[in-house]
Order: structure tokens, then sequence, then C-alpha cells
């Protein structure tokens, strides 16, 4: 459980970084990585850092 709470901690920080580079220079990196929003591989990134913050919501809570 350790390593899956330290996986989620770290595609938390990485969806935290995109947002606030979002916020601030409207420049989603993710997308600019995988050359769209469409691309399997960033839905992918984007599926797994919401599940992290999911899994984040729901460790904090019980």
């Amino acid at each position: 459980m350790d390593i899956l709470k330290g996986l989620a901690s770290i595609l938390i920080i990485i969806g935290a970084l995109n947002w606030g580079l979002v916020g601030l220079f409207n420049f989603d990196l993710v997308e600019y990585l995988f050359k769209g929003r469409d691309n399997i591989y960033a839905r992918v990134i984007y599926t797994l850092i919401g599940l992290s913050g999911l899994y984040t919501l729901i460790y904090l809570l019980f």
C-alpha cells in the first residue's frame, strides 16, 4: 500500500503542477507532451491523475 500511496502522491503533484501551468500560462503540459488531449496516452495520464485524487480522498476520509 505504501507504493500505491507514493504513486498516487506523485500523480497528484503532476496534476497540480499541470493545472498551475494551465491557470498561469494557459499551457497544458500533458497535452503538449502527448500532442493533444485526444491522444490515448494523454487520456490515460488524465485518468490516472483523477483516480489518484479519488484514492487519496477516500484514504483521507476513511
